[in-house]
């Protein structure tokens, strides 16, 4: 599962990975623009993750980590969203990585700088579907999945590097000289 937080909206996305074959499974968005009140907005981020959790049983969850930008308040909003995700993560005891939001562009579409609709384009290739544009916060968690899946099952990735290589020698022998 990969969420991307937002005070605003919070955008979800359930991927699927067997062994090598990955598959969406489904995404979607916490819209809460309208509501004023902050710490409404903090306990519908949680019940909408606790919710998610309950429905798809993930086995993992990755999220984006927040980025400064020039106004400091931003990155407080965003750390409070993202902090209402991971415990409702951690109460369904999922274990959580965080990504920042340039390398899981950078995994997905192979540079960190690229815009929401090349991130949602390459999605669409990968994953063999079709995804609306009114739901880039939803695709943006999608990547993070993606990402997630790509650094833990790659040892190329970065991942988890003394056990991915021993795995990949053992699966590809004929590669190693």
């Amino acid at each position: 599962m990969g969420i991307d937080p937002g005070t605003n909206l919070l955008g979800f996305g359930i991927i699927k990975a067997v062994g090598r074959q990955v598959s969406y499974v489904d995404m979607g968005i916490l819209d809460m623009r309208r509501d004023k009140e902050p710490l409404r907005k903090l306990s519908q981020i949680y019940e909408t993750v606790s919710e998610v959790c309950k429905t798809y049983h993930p086995d993992e969850m990755a999220v984006e980590s927040p980025f400064y930008g020039k106004n400091a308040q931003v990155i407080l909003k965003l750390g409070r969203a993202q902090g209402a995700a991971l415990i409702a993560a951690l109460e369904y005891g999922i274990p959580v990585s965080e990504y920042a939001p340039r390398k899981a562009k950078e995994a997905i579409v192979g540079n960190g700088a690229a815009s929401k609709e090349q991130v949602q384009m390459m999605l669409e290739k990968t994953l063999g579907v079709k995804l609306e544009a009114a739901h880039l916060d939803a695709t943006d968690a999608l990547a993070i999945a993606l990402c997630h899946y790509y650094q833990t099952s790659s040892p190329l990735a970065g991942g988890k590097s003394a056990s991915n290589w021993a795995k990949f020698i053992q699966e590809h022998p004929d590669r190693v000289k």
